[in-house]
């Protein structure tokens, strides 16, 4: 088993999640300007503790959003489980928009102009991908949701959304105009 491969000790587990937590916070209020010792100061670790786990920012954007695309897989998971196709849809759409507002750093990390490493977290992406295509699919299908429309469109109505969050629900109202008119009458 290689080095990257193995599970990490106790220590260093709770050492890498006080870097993603304090890297989110960090990230969710000032942006893209915190500095990695900023990071390593809020996480309290040492900065070559916070480069053994994490080359630079982008492999940190990339861990933020690798921890929220589980928890997404599991709320996709339990979607899935609807006997509705558009009750699980929407059950997916509106829980994975729910659980991203006030998770500023994720918002901030997707819709960043810099790409994330998406290497880092390719298994992450695919699980909660693989199950948000076959629930758009089984909408598609029952005849609730626009015969062209795909995980792609899925992926454009939740950075829409998040786009407009601004703390007062206002990405609820451009979610519904935008369901409007991809859901078939």
């Amino acid at each position: 088993m290689a080095a990257a491969e193995r599970p990490l000790r106790a220590d260093a587990r709770r050492n890498r999640d006080a870097v993603l937590d304090a890297a989110a916070e960090l990230f969710a209020q000032d942006g893209e300007s915190v500095q990695m010792d900023q990071i390593a100061t809020r996480a309290g670790v040492g900065v070559g503790t916070l480069y053994r786990h994490f080359a630079d920012k982008q492999a940190l954007r990339a861990a933020i959003i690798g921890r929220r695309f589980e928890a997404m897989t599991h709320l996709a998971s339990e979607a899935e489980k609807q006997d509705d196709a558009w009750t699980a849809f929407e059950t997916l759409l509106y829980g994975y928009l729910e659980s991203v507002e006030p998770d500023t750093a994720f918002r901030f990390s997707i819709l960043s102009a810099d790409e994330p490493t998406w290497a880092d977290i390719e298994d992450e992406k695919k699980a909660f991908r693989t199950i948000m295509t076959r629930i758009c699919r089984r909408a598609v299908d029952a005849g609730h949701l626009r015969a062209d429309f795909g995980a792609e469109d899925f992926i454009l109505i939740t950075r829409g959304a998040m786009a407009n969050m601004s703390g007062h629900g206002g990405w609820r109202r451009h979610v519904m105009l935008q369901l409007e008119g991809v859901r078939v009458a």
